[in-house]
């Protein structure tokens, strides 16, 4: 039985960090591609990062990229998402997924992912 369980989101004024936490049970995160998605109210769930399974290769969203950063812990079966600088635009539920199976493929849709956590809310305040 697979379970990810985010964590460390929260309330933070503009300009500042979060780092969010997706431990993994029933699943190596080494082995999948991991992926984190955000939604804001009324919107369709975004991609905003991805780490390949071979950990090689990571991909961001445009509106993050350079201030987000996704690394994993494989001692921990953890995935974490270094948010910096964020802006109140990154208000939303973000959400931690796993592709169920191994390949260097890195989805950018939701729907190709096998498996998610629960959300963890982040709102920052202008």
């Amino acid at each position: 039985q697979v379970q990810l369980v985010e964590s460390g989101g929260g309330l933070v004024q503009a300009g500042g960090s979060l780092r969010l936490s997706c431990a993994a049970s029933g699943l190596t995160v080494s082995r999948y591609a991991m992926g984190w998605f955000r939604q804001g109210p009324g919107e369709e769930r975004e991609f905003v990062a991805g780490i390949t399974w071979s950990g090689g290769n990571t991909y961001y969203a445009g509106s993050v990229k350079g201030r987000f950063t996704i690394s994993r812990d494989n001692a921990e079966n953890t995935v974490y998402l270094q948010m910096n600088s964020l802006k109140p635009e990154d208000t939303a539920v973000y959400y931690c997924a796993a592709l169920g199976r191994t390949s260097e493929w890195l989805p950018r849709r939701a729907n190709d992912y096998d498996y998610w956590g629960q959300g963890t809310q982040v709102t920052v305040s202008s």
